[in-house]
């Protein structure tokens, strides 16, 4: 069944892109301090390299490099593998978390036009296949640095109300929706609500998905 989007009106294809140049590029200038400030204090405590790269895809499922300040460290156990997430999150991480400082950067991938103020917040590569056909319409936008889903929950949900709610976004996109949410994010940040430091309660998509699809198997195999 086709699901109806607004991602192809005038707004969602033409202004919100040029709000968004217009936007981010003075949000750089005014707040490049700050971001100075927040790259010498992760480079003091975290080391090199001060800024976290990671692909992920955008509109129409294109993959670009986003870009956010580090929040961890690269602390491994014995056997050389990684420490939990929760174990290598330092104070100064939790706080541009909390404060969503760490996302920052993120404004050069608006400005290059990879990324948009507001819409669904890119996911990794190796979910893709693990979308139905309304949940992959989050890519019939540009991902967003804050969206709908961040703003009713942000990682506090599970993935089936997250992706309705990056579905519902992109069937309803307009000016008013994207001003709704941002005004919503900005009191989110005040109250530093809607954020956790252990992420390691919400299984990745796949792992989820790959789980519920062995079980549904097994039940079938048994009626």
């Amino acid at each position: 069944m086709e699901h109806p989007t607004r991602s192809n009106s005038a707004y969602s294809r033409w202004v919100k892109r040029g709000i968004d140049f217009g936007v981010s590029l003075a949000a750089l200038t005014v707040l490049s301090p700050v971001a100075l400030v927040v790259a010498v204090a992760v480079r003091i405590q975290m080391g090199a390299p001060v800024v976290f790269a990671q692909r992920r895809p955008g509109m129409g499922g294109k993959v670009f490099t986003i870009y956010k300040f580090r929040t961890m460290t690269s602390a491994c156990g014995p056997d050389g593998t990684p420490l939990p997430d929760d174990a290598r999150l330092t104070k100064l991480g939790l706080l541009l978390r909390k404060t969503s400082l760490d996302e920052l950067p993120q404004l050069l991938n608006v400005l290059r036009g990879e990324m948009s103020l507001v819409g669904p917040r890119p996911l990794l590569p190796r979910y893709l296949p693990w979308y139905d056909a309304r949940e992959a319409t989050r890519h019939d936008v540009r991902p967003g640095i804050t969206g709908w889903a961040q703003i009713n929950g942000r990682n506090e949900t599970t993935w089936e109300r997250r992706l309705e709610h990056d579905a519902w976004y992109v069937e309803n996109v307009s000016a008013l929706l994207d001003l709704r949410i941002v005004v919503a994010t900005i009191a989110k940040v005040i109250r530093r609500s809607g954020v956790q430091a252990d992420n390691t309660a919400m299984l990745p998509l796949d792992v989820e998905r790959r789980a519920a699809a062995r079980d549904s198997l097994v039940i079938r195999e048994a009626a």
